[in-house]
């Protein structure tokens, strides 16, 4: 009997133990927590490989050789800017304001009639002072008297920068200017509206001359351009040919004045470039 109980007791556990590792549900999860494992080791092996190639890629090459290049075009400039004055005296601050900006609105109505956009008439300096005197204080004549410092008045200077896209028409707005009540026109300058394009130009230029540069290094020296490793461009900038400063006085319009002629010239676009090749 004793026997016989034992081998039950045996054969229970080995069934127990059976139907557990051969359960749907722990092979379910076992499977998981393998899937799980290998993801995790790959995304850890994918990130070592992005590390040591992050690492390494900021080691130039021992070997190299630097080179510059210059490029540039000339282009007639198809914008003309240019700034006018108002600039009136008054007794109070309320006063001087009325009066320049009635004579400031004049002018934008006139230049807006004229074709020029709002978006191209903006101020650049709207200065309002306090104008003093200094008087002498009554007092004996053999007495040194102080003088005294007292306010006079208040002035307004505004400037208003103006920019006319269509160049052929620049001297009769300079003109139409003065004629309704600018105190000033000047800092008259010939610029590119959309100056990318040449820019863009004057890069390709200059990447072409320092390749020409480097190949000829490359030759003389008996080595081989591999790649590039380094460049550098210095902003492109452009230079107006033709730069003016001018008020009423000098007979630029206004009055019974005709429109100053302005020859435009060209402006010169420069880009230079820095590059460096590693060699072999």
């Amino acid at each position: 009997m004793g026997s016989t109980e034992n081998n039950a007791g045996d054969t229970r556990g080995t069934c127990c133990g059976t139907s557990i590792w051969h359960s749907s549900r722990v092979q379910g999860a076992t499977t998981l927590v393998l899937i799980l494992l290998a993801a995790f080791l790959f995304a850890q092996t994918i990130n070592s490989l992005k590390a040591y190639k992050y690492v390494g890629g900021d080691i130039h090459p021992s070997s190299v050789i630097n080179v510059s290049g210059t490029g540039e075009e000339f282009v007639r400039p198809d914008t003309a800017e240019f700034t006018f004055t108002v600039y009136e005296e008054a007794d109070t601050a309320g006063e001087v304001q009325d009066m320049v900006a009635e004579k400031a609105d004049t002018i934008v109505t006139a230049l807006k009639d004229r074709g020029v956009e709002e978006r191209d008439i903006r101020v650049r300096t709207y200065a309002l002072n306090i104008k003093y005197e200094n008087t002498p204080a009554t007092c004996p004549t053999w007495e040194r008297c102080d003088q005294e410092r007292v306010r006079s008045g208040y002035s307004l200077r505004q400037v208003v920068e103006v920019k006319a896209r269509d160049l052929s028409g620049a001297s009769e707005l300079i003109a139409l200017a003065t004629d309704n009540g600018a105190s000033e026109v000047g800092s008259l300058q010939f610029t590119i509206g959309e100056p990318e394009t040449h820019q863009a130009n004057a890069r390709a230029q200059a990447i072409e001359d320092a390749q020409e540069k480097a190949e000829e290094l490359a030759n003389d020296l008996g080595v081989t351009l591999v790649r590039v490793v380094g460049f550098n461009e210095n902003m492109p900038y452009q230079t107006s040919a033709r730069m003016y400063s001018m008020d009423t006085a000098e007979g630029l319009g206004g009055g019974d004045g005709r429109a100053p002629v302005l020859p435009s010239g060209e402006n010169h676009i420069v880009s230079n470039v820095h590059i460096q090749y590693e060699i072999r």
